[in-house]
């Protein structure tokens, strides 16, 4: 472990310190007192996630820096008020554990599980304002701010949002540990957890062959005494939440000292990540973030430079803490090649931990001639394939990737096993933000992840020895 680094330290940080500092993708509330009220009130709810938890995230998270471990995050672009309901939980968490197990056969490691979910209600946007017809009102910013209608009423930003967001989180975080920790994902449901529409698409015999697999494994383990009854491993499993910190009330609202250690925590989710849009070094939230003992993690998208990232990585993880930090790399697919390489060699050669995370879906937005947000499933291949060959070149670890899904039918990415064209997004294009891939093109992405892995897996010491 490296000392800390001169001129960067946790002393003379509070969690309200973030409000002397320049900020970002901040919304302008008219209501101040009503606003006020609310952090009150928010400041004496119970916390949704705790700081054990957390440092749990953490371990695992140092795991994966040095590749004994391979973190899949995944959820909506946001959450949104209207579409909460169980079944949508449910889809989206048994996705997510379908491209787990892929993921651990690949890997042979194993895989660390964050949804974008409890909690990713607000969204950064390029903008303010929108007009539309020729009346301008403020951006919609996610529902946890203002609503996605074209009204005065529903993009006022409205305090009283943030406890709906929090009490739909709660619920949320409710039914994932119960799915988690409950049955729902023991490993002997493998076969269960298709969806219809994946079951008739074309990897479906391929999911088949991995799930009789898995049955054949699980049969030798409990002809060998080990079952769900006496190994939990099989019957449970960790699963995590995160999001993007960038509404700083509710996040301050919902920090807490652990009775533990003493430590201040962010207890909103138990991982949190600073945007490429908010990661100035001086600004508010990177001022937040620094002073909270949560896994964290920073957007490192196409402008970043060498020295912005190693400012930031000694802000954020001045002690080089494995697990601490994670550098979720968006640059692009026809970027990644020529911008990684030089910030991973720095970071390297800084003698700095990261867990290398690739966001695959940020860098390749597109418009259609229609003017509908789209993107590419093979752009997104291309990036992941570009973030595994320069790591593996530069003789690091990839850490994970980072992917806006859904475990719903939707037709808002083209591509994938069955070749959605332009023509298709007007089936099913339900996101009020950015596109995300369904179903059928995460589980796809998953099986090419896992064959990167795979052949990327490095020999095991006794194969060195015999060389």
């Amino acid at each position: 472990m490296t000392a800390q680094r001169p001129g960067w330290s946790s002393q003379n940080w509070s969690p309200e310190s973030w409000r002397a500092r320049p900020i970002r993708q901040v919304p302008e509330y008219s209501d101040q007192v009503g606003l006020a009220q609310v952090e009150q009130r928010l400041g004496a709810y119970p916390p949704l996630v705790f700081a054990g938890e957390a440092r749990r995230l953490r371990e695992a998270l140092a795991l994966a820096a040095d590749g004994r471990a391979f973190v899949l995050q995944g959820g909506d672009c946001a959450e949104s008020f209207s579409g909460y309901n169980a079944n949508a939980i449910r889809d989206s968490f048994r996705v997510l554990m379908q491209m787990a197990v892929v993921l651990t056969f690949g890997a042979g490691v194993p895989v660390v599980k964050m949804g974008r979910m409890a909690g990713q209600f607000a969204k950064p946007r390029s903008s303010d304002t929108e007009t539309i017809g020729g009346v301008t009102l403020p951006s919609y910013r996610g529902d946890q701010i203002n609503g996605p209608e074209f009204t005065t009423e529903a993009r006022t930003p409205d305090p009283r949002r943030m406890e709906q967001a929090y009490n739909q989180s709660a619920g949320t975080l409710n039914l994932l540990r119960a799915f988690a920790q409950g049955g729902y994902a023991d490993l002997h449901q493998v076969h269960r957890w298709n969806l219809g529409f994946v079951e008739r698409s074309p990897l479906a015999g391929r999911y088949r062959d991995l799930a009789q697999r898995i049955d054949e494994t699980l049969n030798f383990m409990a002809a060998c005494g080990m079952s769900s009854l006496n190994t939990p491993q099989i019957r449970e499993t960790e699963f995590y939440t995160s999001h993007e910190a960038l509404l700083l009330p509710y996040e301050q609202a919902l920090t807490r000292v652990d009775s533990t250690s003493g430590d201040w925590y962010a207890c909103s989710a138990h991982f949190l990540w600073i945007g490429d849009r908010t990661r100035q070094p001086d600004g508010a939230h990177v001022e937040f973030l620094r002073g909270v003992r949560n896994p964290i993690g920073v957007k490192v998208g196409p402008t970043t430079s060498i020295e912005d990232l190693l400012q930031l990585i000694d802000i954020l993880n001045p002690h080089d803490e494995p697990g601490r930090l994670s550098l979720i790399v968006r640059q692009g697919a026809e970027k990644v090649l020529a911008n990684l390489p030089a910030l991973a060699r720095a970071v390297k050669k800084d003698g700095r931990t990261a867990v290398w995370l690739c966001d695959p879906m940020h860098g390749n937005t597109i418009s259609t001639a229609s003017k509908v947000k789209t993107r590419d499933f093979d752009a997104i291949l291309t990036e992941t394939k570009g973030f595994f060959d320069v790591l593996a070149a530069e003789g690091m670890a990839p850490g994970g990737v980072h992917v806006e899904m859904t475990g719903q039918d939707v037709t808002e990415c083209i591509g994938g096993a069955r070749h959605l064209t332009e023509a298709d997004l007007g089936t099913r294009y339900e996101t009020f933000c950015d596109p995300r891939l369904n179903a059928e093109q995460s589980l796809e992405l998953a099986f090419q992840v896992a064959e990167e892995l795979k052949v990327r897996r490095s020999p095991l010491p006794e194969q060195v020895a015999a060389q």
